[in-house]
């Protein structure tokens, strides 16, 4: 199951018509991914470093998947997209960074328990292939001059159908279901990081006269990407990963 919803849909609209006004000339464009990326990176770094940390930790461990504490990151991670969406207008940059890092290291805490299911090795591919995937993807998003809004759309609306199919299959737990969930994850996230990313320039398009709005829209980019990416990767190592 997804960890949580899209930041760009986070209340439930569907993505709009990618409609802008450029502020931006071609220096702050390249500047502006350059910080997302960048952002990005380092949330995924500081997630992997906790998770293989914590998982090195059975006495942490056992404190948090048999204590119940896991239930709140969970709540506790969702709040924070939640919350970073919504104020990204409000807060500075600066609290929307630490906002961010703060999901990241949550989420290493939760995705810990992957390295006891699965083999180093088999992390280690999926990770590579996720990258691969997700770079080509970003890429198709930035140059490509298709609209993907209706792409957008689709993938939103199959990415609640299969929130709500992983959530069945919890208490049904079938097999089939599993996998048909798992594989339509990887291609609902692979459209959603080509949007996303689409979605993104447009952004820093319509912020680039604004230095300020536009490090927070940064951030807050980091952060879609980033669960794009972590989303991805635990669809594909579902189907790669070998079990220890």
């Amino acid at each position: 199951m997804s960890q949580v919803p899209n930041p760009f849909n986070a209340f439930g609209a569907q993505p709009q018509p990618l409609q802008y006004e450029s502020g931006a000339d071609t220096i702050t464009v390249p500047a502006f991914f350059n910080t997302v990326y960048a952002w990005m990176a380092t949330g995924l770094a500081l997630t992997a470093v906790i998770a293989y940390v914590v998982s090195n930790n059975p006495s942490l461990m056992h404190t948090l998947f048999q204590s119940g504490i896991i239930w709140l990151l969970f709540i506790a991670q969702i709040g924070l997209v939640i919350a970073i969406s919504a104020a990204v207008k409000k807060i500075s940059s600066g609290v929307a960074t630490v906002m961010f890092l703060v999901y990241a290291a949550l989420n290493g805490l939760t995705l810990s328990v992957i390295f006891l299911a699965y083999t180093q090795a088999s992390i280690a591919g999926a990770f590579f292939v996720t990258a691969g995937t997700f770079a080509a993807m970003s890429v198709y998003g930035f140059v490509t001059k298709r609209d993907l809004t209706a792409l957008g759309s689709m993938m939103f609306m199959a990415l609640i159908g299969l929130i709500i199919a992983s959530v069945v299959n919890i208490f049904w737990a079938n097999s089939s279901l599993d996998w048909i969930i798992t594989y339509a994850g990887v291609l609902i996230f692979v459209g959603l990081t080509a949007y996303d990313t689409q979605k993104l320039k447009y952004i820093a398009m319509q912020t680039g006269h604004d230095r300020e709005m536009s490090n927070r829209m940064a951030v807050n980019g980091a952060l879609v990407l980033y669960l794009d990416f972590i989303n991805l990767f635990l669809m594909i190592l579902r189907i790669m990963g070998k079990r220890r």
